[in-house]
């Protein structure tokens, strides 16, 4: 009892500042709280939304589009014409803007960016965003830095690199030096006042890879990071930052950045940061001097704080939109096209140490871990997925079926191919087919998550639950949520049997989709277990590395419609929606615009009226 006293009066006394001082703004978010504050750690939107207001890059977006860049940390945007794209757009060079100040009052330099890039690519945490920069400096040929060391040094880096990572042999000790000074250092390096990225051959995103919002390419204050604890800068040792979980880098809850508000506090009980105006940023100060982001789960909450003008944004699940037309004093923008995909994922092969097993066996009390490696019974969750009624009841019309993890209008989006159809007849089908009749014999106990608070992947996972069981008395499954760390991390120990998760494109190509999602490397597709790597690299990889390299658009474009007809035919997860967007806002808040790769709010732009 005293803890919710305590909590509904903090509420109060944010609420009256926020309502009182239009420098202060308050941010409602109910779908998680941010993971980690570490631009290369951090591959998730909550976290993004506070790395891109704390961490500038070297060019930024002008303004809504995804393909024209302004510069920023950068003095100018590398083209043919100003001669700082060479070799065939293999060379990028840029110069760097000079007296730019970090928080810590230490100056930015050439220094500072090349250090940013060689601790990202350094640090390459599993399942981590870094796989983009590497697969553009490495020409496409390597998508994490364990790999790329193997192949240099022709031995596994778990041969060079013990549990404790400290080098397994001398010889092991010389071969990782020798491979941050031969291979590392000379893709990104400083040459007067610019820093020049060379790329093992030309790629077309990458001027996207490294734009603002995308924070795994933000600027760090080096000296601030080396005199904290992260990567020294030093060739000798760099395996000692490689890898880390979130709580182990000095980033993790502080910020070394040049953006436009400082971190004033991260308050992990009450889901809670505050951050504030940096008056010495380089472009000048922002109109808003506070920005409190909180994550409150309950939507009632959310919605009586923004309606009483008691919070100036609040994420509102699309299934309420009807609630907000007409409603004075607020402001909505929606059905702006999103460059992202809800989606359903499947585990082929679940790692050791999950709790979500139950028996581990086919007995009817649980799972065995490949239980999803057999297609029939992934065809079978397929079918009991009603897309129409996800996007018609619960989305409010906010969104659209689709053929694969693929948004409309992107290269190669190929619209005959067959959307998820619901279909309890099909789906007993296939399920009769699984593991050789067992699974309809004895039948399953299957836990599918979702993250807390977001209702939308509430109402698909109970979806699922109640059909599934229509179908036999035998299969059961449990629906779990769990807050969004927690989830994360679950995830990217490849510990979930069966859940949903979103993408918001990183950069605006199908290679960003295709390889994410289905690629042995990808994001979302490496965490499908070993069973679906193994297969993906023999059935998918060559695919998806031939269209990326593709210069012709029309060939590009049917070798992505190829991919997604293996796709389609395997079940490699399935789309839930695609979404478009919805935001709602008080009407004293100004200078929002829609962009499709910003994650949230970027509070710079803001400014409120009263």
């Amino acid at each position: 009892m005293r803890k919710t006293f305590f909590v509904i009066l903090c509420l109060l006394v944010i609420s009256t500042l926020a309502f009182a001082d239009p420098d202060i703004f308050l941010a409602l978010n109910g779908a998680g709280e941010a993971e980690t504050l570490d631009p290369h750690y951090m591959y998730d939107t909550a976290s993004g939304e506070i790395v891109q207001n704390l961490y500038d890059n070297l060019i930024m977006y002008n303004r809504g589009s995804s393909s024209e860049f302004l510069p920023m940390l950068a003095t100018e945007v590398p083209s043919l014409d100003n001669g700082l794209l060479q070799d065939d757009g293999a060379t990028y060079v840029f110069p760097i803007r000079e007296g730019v100040k970090f928080h810590s009052g230490n100056i930015m330099t050439p220094k500072d960016v090349e250090y940013s890039f060689e601790r990202a690519i350094l640090f390459d945490r599993a399942n981590g965003p870094q796989w983009m920069i590497i697969e553009a400096l490495s020409g496409s040929e390597f998508y994490s830095i364990e790999d790329w060391f193997e192949s240099y040094a022709g031995m596994a880096y778990s041969e060079a690199v013990d549990s404790n990572r400290n080098p397994t042999s001398p010889e092991a000790r010389e071969k990782l030096i020798s491979f941050y000074n031969e291979v590392v250092d000379p893709l990104v390096e400083v040459e007067d006042n610019t820093v020049v990225f060379r790329l093992a051959k030309a790629f077309g995103p990458f001027m996207q890879i490294v734009s603002h919002y995308a924070g795994w390419s933000a600027i760090l204050d080096s000296e601030w990071c080396k005199a904290n604890g992260a990567w020294d800068g030093n060739p000798d040792g760099w395996w000692k930052w490689h890898d880390l979980e979130p709580e182990e880098t000095p980033l993790h809850a502080k910020s070394a950045g040049t953006g436009a508000f400082k971190l004033v506090e991260w308050d992990r009980a009450q889901q809670k940061i505050i951050l504030e105006r940096f008056e010495d940023y380089w472009r000048g100060p922002a109109e808003l001097k506070t920005v409190i982001v909180w994550n409150i789960e309950e939507y009632s909450t959310r919605k009586a704080m923004l309606e009483a003008g008691d919070a100036d944004f609040a994420y509102v699940p699309t299934q309420f939109k009807d609630q907000w037309t007409n409603v004075p004093g607020i402001k909505i923008y929606q059905g702006h096209s999103l460059p992202s995909i809800t989606s359903f994922f499947m585990t082929w092969e679940i790692a050791e140490g999950s709790e979500y097993l139950g028996s581990g066996k086919l007995d009817g009390n649980g799972i065995p871990p490949d239980f999803f490696s057999d297609v029939h019974v992934r065809r079978g969750f397929k079918y009991c997925y009603n897309g129409e009624v996800l996007i018609n009841d619960v989305v409010r019309g906010l969104g659209v079926l689709v053929p694969t993890d693929l948004p409309v209008g992107y290269l190669g989006f190929d619209e005959t191919l067959p959307v998820p159809e619901f279909n309890l007849t099909r789906a007993a089908e296939e399920f009769k087919k699984a593991w050789n009749g067992q699974v309809w014999e004895k039948g399953f106990k299957v836990t599918v998550l979702y993250n807390s608070g977001n209702t939308i992947r509430q109402t698909a996972a109970e979806m699922f639950a109640y059909f599934i069981s229509l179908i036999n008395p035998k299969f059961k499954v449990e629906t779990v949520g769990v807050q969004w760390p927690t989830y994360l991390a679950s995830y990217a120990k490849g510990w979930l049997p069966a859940y949903s998760l979103g993408w918001l494109a990183d950069y605006a190509d199908p290679h960003n989709f295709i390889a994410t999602y289905y690629a042995s490397y990808g994001t979302y597709g490496a965490a499908f277990g070993d069973k679906y790597t193994e297969w993906a690299k023999v059935n998918l990889d060559p695919l998806i590395a031939e269209a990326v390299g593709e210069p012709d658009v029309e060939r590009r474009e049917q070798l992505y419609k190829d991919i997604q007809k293996i796709v389609v035919d395997n079940v490699i997860g399935f789309p839930l929606y695609n979404p478009t967007g919805f935001v709602v806002l008080r009407d004293w808040v100004d200078g929002w615009f829609a962009h499709p790769l910003r994650s949230n709010l970027y509070y710079y732009d803001l400014s409120k009226t009263k």
